[in-house]
């Protein structure tokens, strides 16, 4: 780790090298620096650095023409003119940055829209339908919104399962429940008139049910199916459901190499959306490379979806390497992309230093200006690999470009002490913030009780705790399980039992649900019933469902009668709990061979309990005695 920290600072000395020719200004209101360029020179003569430093500096980037100048112009017959006369065809790569770029802006993205199609012959695809309804939508722009709508439908075109819920959820929460009805029922005509949708089912049948080979193409070849991009795209969809990467790929490839399917940009962003995972990684890349050949591009909505897959799956140094794809590409990631992928590099187990020195150099090289969050995502990964003395330098070089620290840089040095097992230093950080007048905040509180509790020191974890709260906090859900799991972590059951009443009472907490689930588990595990009990109604009171399964499993093993009917009791807020909680008592009681303490319970039951055909008919198909079913 060591190493690859001075890899990061060899990086930015090298940079801070780089001839002035490569730079040009960026003005700023402030007097500040947000270049690793100066980091270095920051680090030799911090004083010297804070006063040279009056401007933002950052590298020219490269973009398509069309782009710029329509990012950068208002809409006008002029500027249409000119696109027409210089900007060459519209692709769909191009089409969809742009319109995600104006997503606040429907008038100029309608204009656009329109343009293209009409003066360079654009052809929209259902991805680039459906964003533009989801823009029109979300602007209230509702006339045009149900034009697309028509158009797609006279194109052929249909809503796809995402864009539906996400436009229709809007609707409601909206109020506009006029339009959420006739969207609810066009969706639901367009998939009963849309004849391609049982062609799609049939395909994907056979390619699922058996390994792709010649009596998989036999079947296909005889359906004599025509292919579209829409086609391609619903059948990739409907296989990625089914959990068939590969097989979609085959597919893929089928239709291009035997019925002779020109793939194009939005047939090959389909089919990465569908390689995008661990099991397929290799054929994703490969299929990268192949669409690259062919002159086309990743989408920036693609690269969105596939960053978030690789994310949810830990597989960081696939995620690094699509960002620096899509760097060196026209279609830059917005700004905020860098400190989110270094989030999650801080966020694995090791985080690998030189994810992060390869992330921050595409960074840089694009031409974007350091902010505070990307300092923070920097110092995050430093602190979490106890690269301390590198994450001191990086403090005082956010400093210097403009930026304090504040919870969330203090926050992530806490973090980083306390898994480095440095829990005094780890302490002295907040007697710090508070010196620099940054008052620490229930999170970093957490953050500093939930290391101690990782470290076993549950009772300096807890000296913590009694100082937090003399400097004025209240604990919530969040620390109160941290603490919990303190406890049960040194088989402190009761003492974790006894701190959730306390702050319940005490402070009117309401513990999260899990919260309630694992106390109660583990006090039933430690045969404490009455306890657990206990936190059964206090779940009821606070209107969360009750947690019964565990006290069934625990009194019809060990329990009493009496123990059943205190749980009963326990259930509900009116007098007595449903037919069917009687019904899983009484067959744990049976399925445990406890047929006497059945019959017991049934005696104190109520009498329309009793005479219910449910329970007589579960005593009848019982081996205890028929005359108990009549009673």
């Amino acid at each position: 780790m060591k190493h690859q920290a001075k890899r990061l600072l060899s990086f930015i000395r090298v940079t801070n090298s780089l001839p002035s020719s490569q730079l040009f200004r960026c003005h700023s209101l402030h007097t500040q620096v947000t270049q690793f360029p100066y980091l270095s020179s920051f680090l030799s003569n911090p004083i010297s650095s804070f006063h040279k430093s009056h401007k933002k500096l950052f590298f020219s980037s490269k973009s398509y023409p069309i782009i710029d100048a329509i990012l950068s112009n208002n809409w006008a017959k002029d500027l249409g003119k000119e696109l027409s006369k210089s900007s060459p065809k519209v692709s769909h790569e191009t089409a969809l940055y742009i319109l995600m770029k104006l997503d606040k802006d429907p008038h100029k993205a309608a204009r656009f829209f329109n343009w293209s199609i009409e003066e360079k012959g654009f052809r929209p695809s259902s991805s680039i339908y459906s964003l533009m309804l989801r823009i029109y939508a979300n602007n209230g722009a509702i006339m045009e919104f149900w034009a697309v709508i028509k158009e797609m439908k006279e194109k052929g075109f249909y809503i796809d399962e995402e864009t539906y819920f996400t436009i229709y959820s809007n609707f409601m929460s909206s109020k506009m429940v006029n339009d959420a009805t006739a969207l609810k029922h066009f969706y639901k005509r367009m998939i009963q008139e849309n004849a391609m949708g049982e062609v799609v089912k049939e395909v994907v049948e056979v390619v699922k049910k058996l390994d792709w080979g010649s009596e998989v193409e036999r079947k296909l070849e005889e359906m004599r199916f025509s292919v579209s991009d829409n086609f391609v795209l619903r059948v990739l969809k409907e296989l990625r459901g089914r959990g068939c990467p590969l097989k979609a790929l085959s597919f893929f490839k089928w239709v291009g190499e035997v019925l002779g399917f020109e793939h194009n940009s939005v047939t090959y962003n389909g089919i990465l959306r569908i390689l995008c995972r661990e099991e397929s990684v290799s054929e994703f890349w490969g299929m990268v490379k192949e669409m690259k050949s062919a002159g086309y591009e990743i989408d920036i909505d693609t690269y969105v979806k596939i960053m978030r897959e690789f994310q949810k799956n830990y597989m960081s140094k696939d995620a690094v390497e699509l960002y620096e794809h899509m760097m060196d590409s026209p279609f830059k990631p917005l700004e905020k992309e860098c400190s989110l992928l270094l989030r999650v590099i801080a966020g694995t187990r090791d985080p690998d230093l030189d994810l992060m020195f390869r992330v921050v150099k595409k960074y840089e090289a694009a031409g974007y200006c350091l902010l505070k969050i990307d300092y923070d995502g920097i110092h995050r990964c430093l602190t979490s690999v106890g690269n301390f003395n590198e994450a001191e330098k990086i403090i005082e070089t956010m400093k210097t470009a403009g930026y304090e620290p504040d919870n969330i840089t203090y926050s992530q040095l806490v973090f980083g002490l306390c898994k480095a097992r440095r829990l005094e230093e780890a302490c002295e950080v907040l007697d710090v913030m508070e010196a620099q007048d940054c008052i620490p905040d229930i999170k970093t509180w957490t953050i500093l009780i939930k290391g101690h509790c990782a470290a076993n020191e549950v009772d300096k974890a807890l000296l913590c705790f009694a100082k937090m709260v003399e400097k004025g906090f209240d604990a919530d859900a969040d620390l109160l399980d941290v603490l919990l799991n303190g406890f049960l972590s040194q088989k402190k059951v009761v003492g974790a039992y006894k701190l959730v009443i306390e702050m319940v009472n005490k402070t009117c907490m309401i513990p999260w649900q899990a919260t309630y689930k694992l106390l109660i588990e583990k006090l039933l595990g430690d045969r404490r019933l009455e306890e657990a009990l206990n936190l059964l109604r206090l779940m009821k009171k606070q209107n969360y469902p009750p947690y019964a399964q565990p006290f069934v499993q625990y009194i019809s093993k060990v329990g009493s009668v009496e123990d059943a009917w205190e749980f009963l009791m326990a259930l509900s807020s009116k007098q007595y709990p449903s037919v069917s909680a009687y019904q899983h008592v009484f067959q744990s009681f049976f399925d445990e061979g406890r047929h006497s303490e059945a019959k017991d319970l049934l005696f104190k039951c109520p009498h329309h309990i009793r005479k219910h055909d449910a329970i007589c008919s579960l005593f009848g198909s019982s081996k205890s005695s028929s005359s108990v079913a009549a009673t």
